[in-house]
């Protein structure tokens, strides 16, 4: 692949992650992800986000560069967004081609720069309204949107072509190719992508909902024409789209979800898992919406994602030596940990000599903004009374999802 050029001067240079790799080491991306970096091309040239340094990745960013008559020696400015790994590991390796490089980051993300490479000396700390003269037409305006979704993280916005190099906000998973703009994928490529933004909004972004709706406000003021992110699609015949969708998705931590349940699952030795098809039967009774996940087997990436879009959640679980299966309690803590808050939520389950599982899920989510309908559990084998129990709850719950406003 070569250097895209977007308009005039400015072009995208990119690679993909694919294979095993788990994104921050925890997120399963079985379709890749994308890494974009940027060139702007003025009297001085400016690279906008780097790539990590992992493989031959930056390898591939060197050929692209090639592609344009350009190296890393010849930048004079290297602009740092966001400084997670993914977006700045390469920096260490471009200083050392090219020392005399001056680095623009926010304050914080100066600490950063110095703590994680130990440069100190060409670093040029900017706040939100300052700008960056590259001459031929082509400034740089720098915007911070503090913890979108670290504290340092801001965007670059490009004045006259009215670009906005968003970094993490308004990413996807999922790799790319030759076809890098909106206008130019497939309704099934687009709906792809939207499920892959919802994973990667879930997973990576969704515990810092509040400062991308804060983003979102401070940004209005900007004429924008085109959104080219670090990772994913870049927007350029209809940018309001994806900033709707992050919008909106942001708006689920308020409860403010779709008319839909989540189950998350996992049985022992199956007592669990055969009342798992009343409380589904109860739920779809009702035509309310419903994705089932079994834990351990299902990542909790998707579970999370469908979570996070669900006004409702469900779980069932046997009591594991006094406490919840683990395999669950594992999915609740990655759901507290990312603010799956304000949903509607029911859990039933088994037990064997003694119970347990209910009293340590009131105590992992008592912070957690959940209204709980009463829980459906049973000693050994489910009685038919108690699937009928778990059939009412689960339409219970449905109704309670269909009446919410």
């Amino acid at each position: 692949m070569k250097a895209i050029e977007i308009v005039d001067g400015i072009y995208r240079i990119g690679a993909n992650i694919v294979g095993d790799y788990l994104f921050e080491g925890i997120w399963t991306i079985p379709d890749g992800v994308s890494l974009n970096s940027y060139v702007v091309v003025g009297e001085k040239k400016a690279l906008i986000d780097l790539v990590q340094d992992y493989e031959d990745v930056p390898g591939v960013i060197k050929k692209q560069l090639e592609s344009i008559s350009l190296s890393i020696e010849d930048f004079d400015y290297i602009v740092i967004n966001h400084m997670e790994p993914d977006h700045s590991g390469w920096l260490q390796e471009c200083h050392r081609l090219n020392p005399d490089v001056k680095i623009i980051v926010t304050k914080k993300g100066a600490e950063m720069v110095e703590s994680f490479f130990g440069i100190t000396k060409n670093v040029i700390i900017v706040k939100s309204g300052d700008t960056l003269d590259l001459g031929n037409g082509k400034e740089l305006l720098f915007e911070e949107i503090p913890n979108v979704h670290w504290p340092e993280t801001m965007v670059t916005y490009e004045k006259n072509s009215q670009i906005l190099f968003s970094c993490d906000a308004f990413g996807s998973f999922g790799k790319i190719e030759d076809e890098i703009f909106d206008d130019h994928i497939s309704d099934e490529k687009h709906a792809f992508f939207e499920k892959e933004t919802l994973r990667y909004f879930a997973n990576i972004v969704s515990s810092f909902s509040k400062s991308v709706q804060r983003a979102i406000k401070k940004l209005e003021d900007l004429s924008i024409k085109m959104i080219a992110p670090s990772h994913g699609i870049i927007w350029r015949e209809n940018p309001k789209v994806i900033i709707e969708r992050y919008n909106k998705l942001a708006c689920y931590i308020d409860g403010l979800a779709e008319p839909e349940i989540t189950v998350v699952w996992g049985s022992m030795y199956g007592n669990t898992k055969k009342v798992l098809r009343s409380v589904v039967e109860g739920i779809r009774s009702e035509n309310v919406p419903v994705h089932i996940f079994q834990a351990p087997d299902d990542d909790v990436s998707y579970a999370l994602a469908s979570a996070w879009k669900s006004k409702g959640i469900v779980f069932g679980m046997p009591t594991y030596e006094y406490k919840m299966f683990p395999p669950i309690a594992h999915v609740i803590d990655m759901f507290s940990r990312k603010h799956i808050w304000n949903r509607k939520v029911f859990r039933f389950g088994s037990y064997g000599w003694s119970g347990g599982a209910q009293k340590e899920f009131d105590s992992m989510t008592e912070k957690m903004k959940w209204d709980i309908l009463e829980p459906v559990e049973w000693c050994g084998k489910a009685s038919e009374e108690d699937h009928q129990r778990a059939y009412e709850r689960g339409k219970e719950l449905a109704r309670l999802i269909k009446s919410e406003k």
